[in-house]
């Protein structure tokens, strides 16, 4: 994050006009992410995804009686490393509980989660919103199981259950309620979604349900007490994030300036008409009946093995961004735009090392995702290797090629591959630096205008014209610095 100070609670400053005065949002998020695990949590079936419907189903899955869970060490691990990604206190004894409740998807009548001792405890995130550093708590993350999937669109009279994602771990994320506006909550779900994507505890991709949020909304006056809020379950994309919280707080403004009341309820998001509608009145803890599950012992580990996890981490985005600012010399966003995702942040660093990291920036953000981003293409798919592309940044540097033959070259070398070294010297790309060569495209260009050589005099900013000439007559490879001084010296200007 970049130097400026840090406010140690968000600010009320996003507040929303109503009729009656300003109002304040209250936002907190509990965010769902899939474990990075190839078996589910308490059972060895798979976690693939697009499988076959109750192809990945073990007897534990399907609560056949008898069937007892044993835990996945790996998802105990991601769910640590996690933890100490978000600088949370670890808790070294944890219990699993059973929260009951029914649903055709939950076979066994009960989700195998944490409540009052969770794997986690409090930590926070840092976001970046307008300008404003803000540090947003974690009140927890725990572990539990995912539910299985109810179909309703494969028969008019029948509903079908596939039980593959029954038992997937899940990560649940809590935040503390101190988001204040939409724009806060979308950076907070995408600062925590690249933090799990660094640590590679969550693929975090929400259009396979991986991540997900209920995001909870309640208003009040600035200053008043705490309002009554409402919870929007499964909120699978951070752009219906933020629309979800625009709809939710002006419904509930407008509702209690009408002198109404906001009922305790859950709700869903219809990301087709923009609006969320009740689902459900909201459960509390006690509706759910928590109780610890006698199947499985607390879980316990040592500091020790904590520390060897910590020890194993890989560098996180904010240390990564300080460290672009302060080693290549970057603004803090272009840095961010770098170490939004890793592969993105690897690719840069390897353009780099060695090199002018400005360039290098400006190529990998301009050119190179501009181009990807153009063609729907991912960094890893990139026809351009980080190698390549150093090799082009290596040949501006020596003034081997101008940046306008450098373009060309990325074109060849995106379409036809190669290295840039050899296309440029095979081909003749190589920057004319040869005085003498470039004086006498500058006489000629000056012979053939005399009437713009007069104009040039009078009004200078006619240099651009000439340059362009010069460096059309040569087929953009004259060095273009090189063009300036002599035409500047040629006209008198």
């Amino acid at each position: 994050m970049s130097s400026q100070k840090i406010a140690e609670k968000p600010t009320s400053k996003n507040l929303i006009a109503g009729a009656t005065g300003d109002w304040e949002v209250i936002i907190g998020l509990e965010v769902h992410a899939q474990v990075a695990s190839k078996s589910k949590l308490f059972s060895g079936s798979s976690t693939g995804f697009g499988a076959e419907p109750n192809s990945h189903v073990s007897l534990v899955d399907a609560a056949m009686p008898g069937m007892l869970p044993v835990i996945n060490r790996e998802c105990i691990a991601q769910a640590i490393r996690t933890g100490l990604g978000l600088k949370a206190q670890i808790n070294l004894k944890s219990v699993f509980d059973r929260k009951n409740y029914f649903y055709p998807d939950l076979p066994q009548g009960y989700q195998i989660s944490q409540y009052k001792q969770p794997i986690v405890g409090e930590g926070e995130i840092e976001i970046e919103v307008d300008g404003e550093l803000l540090k947003i708590g974690v009140e927890r993350l725990h572990l539990e199981q995912d539910a299985g999937k109810s179909l309703h669109d494969q028969h008019p009279d029948y509903s079908y259950v596939d039980l593959n994602r029954s038992g997937v771990a899940l990560m649940e994320i809590v935040s503390r309620p101190d988001l204040r506006s939409s724009k806060q909550a979308q950076a907070y779900v995408t600062k925590l979604r690249t933090i799990l994507r660094y640590l590679g505890t969550s693929d975090g991709d929400m259009e396979k349900g991986n991540l997900r949020a209920d995001v909870n909304v309640s208003v009040r006056k600035p200053g008043d007490k705490l309002g009554t809020r409402c919870e929007i379950k499964n909120v699978n994309s951070i752009r219906f994030i933020g629309q979800a919280i625009e709809y939710e707080a002006r419904r509930q403004i407008d509702i209690i300036e009408d002198g109404g009341k906001i009922n305790q309820e859950t709700r869903l998001f219809d990301s087709g008409k923009g609006e969320t509608r009740s689902m459900r009145s909201k459960e509390e803890a006690h509706d759910y009946r928590y109780f610890p599950d006698p199947d499985l012992l607390p879980l316990e580990f040592t500091q020790s093995y904590v520390d060897e996890l910590q020890s194993g981490l890989p560098e996180l985005p904010d240390e990564k961004r300080a460290r672009f600012m302060k080693s290549f010399g970057l603004s803090g966003y272009d840095a961010d735009v770098l170490v939004a995702e890793r592969s993105s942040a690897d690719y840069f660093e390897t353009v780099a090392k060695g090199r002018d990291g400005k360039l290098a920036a400006n190529w990998v953000i301009n050119e190179l995702f501009g181009r990807l981003n153009k063609e729907g293409k991912a960094i890893e798919d990139s026809p351009v290797s980080a190698g390549q592309l150093g090799g082009i940044v290596d040949l501006i540097g020596s003034n081997a090629i101008s940046g306008k033959i450098a373009k060309d070259l990325f074109e060849i070398v995106w379409t036809e591959g190669g290295d840039p070294a050899d296309i440029v010297e095979k081909r003749g790309m190589k920057q004319v630096t040869d005085t003498g060569a470039i004086e006498k495209a500058v006489d000629a260009v000056i012979a053939a205008n005399p009437d713009k050589v007069e104009q040039a005099k009078a009004k200078p900013s006619m240099l651009g014209w000439f340059v362009g000439q010069v460096m059309k007559s040569t087929g953009g490879k004259a060095n273009p610095a090189a063009v300036n001084d002599i035409l500047k010296a040629k006209l008198g200007l």
